[in-house]
């Protein structure tokens, strides 16, 4: 089977390392390169590595951190990197914060459910093969 990732790279940052360690296995194993991130902060300082597209987690419970939230974050990023697609993860289902997403520019959203691994999937082919 051809390596459908060809060896692009992508970044997930959350805080939680079940999430990172899951994202890590699936994706390497479908050829791409994955970097994990348990910060914001090392996101942004790996930035210049230019990823094809980076996971966010939405939000993050480590509070002395500078930033405090995934869309913080997602700023940043847009500052610096505007070409880089990122995706959203969140436990969160609240149509607001979805509307709030689309409004500030998120390419995709996808809920960290018992689907996440299979929705992350289809949101990275739809994002990577554009």
């Amino acid at each position: 089977m051809p390596d459908m990732g060809s060896q692009k790279l992508i970044f997930i940052v959350d805080d939680d390392p079940f999430i990172n360690t899951l994202v890590v296995k699936r994706f390497t194993s479908e050829g791409y390169r994955v970097e994990a991130f348990e910060s914001g902060e090392e996101c942004l300082d790996a930035l210049e590595r230019n990823p094809a597209l980076i996971i966010l987690d939405y939000l993050f419970t480590e509070k002395n951190r500078i930033f405090s939230n995934g869309m913080e974050v997602f700023d940043k990023i847009r500052e610096m990197k505007p070409q880089i697609p990122v995706v959203m993860l969140s436990g969160q289902e609240k149509g607001e914060i979805v509307l709030e997403l689309a409004r500030k520019g998120i390419d995709d959203y996808v809920i960290k459910d018992k689907n996440l691994i299979d929705n992350l999937n289809v949101a990275i082919r739809q994002l990577l093969t554009k």
